[in-house]
């Protein structure tokens, strides 16, 4: 499937844990709940039990992983790491 991230479509997948949307080029673990809104692209990942909802989006290098939870309009960018059991919500950046 392709899908377009804002920035140009880019070959995507819908995640079988909340049918976010995922960039071929991003990794996802299974485990992760992506919702729906979500997007997550370039090359960021997710792992672990990590929970992304609401319109939230990881992307470039991020990886977040451990218990993390991303919600709201968050987007987690850049080199940012972030794990454990970490809450990021609103329009944080």
């Amino acid at each position: 499937m392709i899908f377009d991230f804002g920035n140009g479509s880019v070959p995507a997948h819908q995640h079988p844990n909340g049918d976010g949307w995922v960039a071929d080029t991003a990794k996802v673990a299974d485990t992760a709940f992506v919702g729906p809104y979500v997007w997550v692209y370039d090359n960021a990942m997710v792992f672990g039990n990590t929970e992304v909802s609401g319109n939230a989006r990881i992307y470039v290098n991020a990886v977040v992983y451990g218990n993390a939870k991303i919600y709201g309009n968050a987007k987690i960018y850049g080199n940012a790491l972030i794990s454990d059991n970490v809450e990021i919500s609103g329009w944080a950046q």
